[in-house]
């Protein structure tokens, strides 16, 4: 009797122990049974390009300082659309699917299929480099949510790019745009540059495209009608940057970025956005939603300060465009040579 009940105890023992492994287990495809202070989040990028991703690698930069580690305390689940709007709302369909905490959605289609995906339930969606977060429906008109999402946007500095396009080039009259159709923030940003071109004598002629295969096209006929290009955080078009970058050289007018990595990768110059502090700023207010802190509801969507002045000498030498030294000087960062990675 003693023998059977001292095994009894041991078989128990030995149950609770596998019961408590399994408990404490931090797994992508957990169920929400993550232990009390460890997260399950799905990170759902749109294109791979470098803004976005510097926009991801800030997100966990943004979560690790205030506690919630990648490999410690956080699970991350990370998947690439490779720019198809279809394949991203797969991949947040998969996010709902495993029970994740929270998602994050890069880049304003990743964000709209994952917000749509998260309405019938109550996982939490957090955006970054979504352009116009109201005209995308992921936001009111206050800035205030509409519904379970929040996040922060990378609305272009339009203004401030026009002015500097004058500084660079005082006869230019015509500013190529290429954009896809689809991308609602691409539409809005199209409009903000329509409005404001003639108070710096600029016309604004614009190129829709539907999907990466006609970039080229549009690139080669572009460099045909205007005195410059300046690109957007298009995520179709950024892929294909090097594409629009072969077309313009050739022709010899300058392609304007929109962001730091688009400098880096040839174009002359941006009024651009730091993709990386945006991104740590989207993880601060993700790591209040997981903590309990706050909801995805209750918080309004956020923008990043101001814009960066980013300059590529190489870029310009390679199309003998000659940039005034003042000008180079003032820039936040300069860049000697063209890195494509």
């Amino acid at each position: 009797m003693k023998k059977r009940l001292l095994a009894m105890v041991m078989m128990a023992a030995m149950v609770m122990t596998m019961l408590s492994a399994c408990g404490s287990k931090n797994t992508a495809a957990g169920n929400n049974a993550t232990v009390e202070g460890s997260y399950v989040i799905g990170i759902s990028q749109f294109a791979e390009h470098g803004s976005l991703d510097n926009c991801r690698e800030g997100f966990l930069a943004g979560l690790a300082e205030a506690g919630i580690v990648e490999g410690q305390n956080l699970t991350v689940i990370y998947d690439n659309a490779q720019a198809d709007p279809a394949t991203a709302s797969t991949i947040a369909d998969s996010f709902v699917s495993q029970k994740v905490n929270l998602i994050c959605g890069i880049a304003t289609p990743s964000a709209m299929t994952a917000y749509n995906a998260c309405l019938n339930n109550d996982i939490p969606v957090i955006y970054t480099a979504v352009s116009d977060p109201v005209a995308s429906g992921l936001a009111k008109e206050d800035g205030s949510s509409v519904g379970n999402i929040t996040g922060t946007s990378d609305f272009l500095a339009v203004t401030e790019q026009l002015e500097m396009i004058r500084k660079i080039m005082p006869d230019a009259k015509k500013i190529g745009i290429i954009y896809t159709t689809s991308e609602t923030n691409s539409v809005s940003t199209i409009a903000e540059y329509e409005k404001y071109a003639a108070d710096y004598g600029f016309e604004i002629v614009s190129t829709g495209i539907n999907q990466i295969s006609e970039v080229e096209l549009a690139a080669k006929d572009m460099v045909t009608k205007v005195d410059c290009i300046t690109n957007l955080t298009d995520n179709t078009v950024v892929s294909a940057l090097q594409t629009v970058l072969a077309a313009a050289n050739e022709a010899g007018i300058p392609v304007f970025g929109s962001e730091v990595e688009q400098v880096k990768a040839g174009c002359v110059a941006s009024m651009g956005l730091e993709y990386y502090e945006l991104g740590k700023q989207t993880g601060a207010m993700a790591a209040k939603v997981l903590k309990g802190e706050a909801k995805a509801s209750e918080i309004n969507f956020e923008v990043i300060s101001e814009a960066s002045l980013y300059v590529n000498t190489a870029a310009a030498d390679k199309i003998g465009l000659a940039l005034d030294e003042e000008f180079v000087k003032n820039a936040y960062q300069k860049f000697d040579e063209i890195i494509v990675e």
